[in-house]
């Protein structure tokens, strides 16, 4: 197996969860996180339509699409 360095944003939150490791803490970094990239998703999707990339018939298209597919 090749070994793998850590990129700052892992070794960040290493750090910030040795200061407490209870289940509940992990929880709540889990929300905080899941919150904040739900919100950039968001914004993004907001400029590809405004932009005119996205479109509900774009939406369909993926909607449609095996993205698990190789």
């Amino acid at each position: 197996m090749e070994a793998t360095s850590l990129n700052p944003t892992q070794m960040h939150l290493l750090k910030l969860f040795s200061f407490n490791n209870s289940e509940s803490y992990a929880k709540e970094i889990q929300t905080v996180l899941t919150k904040y990239f739900q919100n950039r998703l968001d914004e993004e999707a907001d400029r590809l339509w405004d932009e005119g990339v996205l479109n509900q018939e774009k939406l369909d298209e993926i909607r449609r699409t095996d993205l698990h597919a190789k």
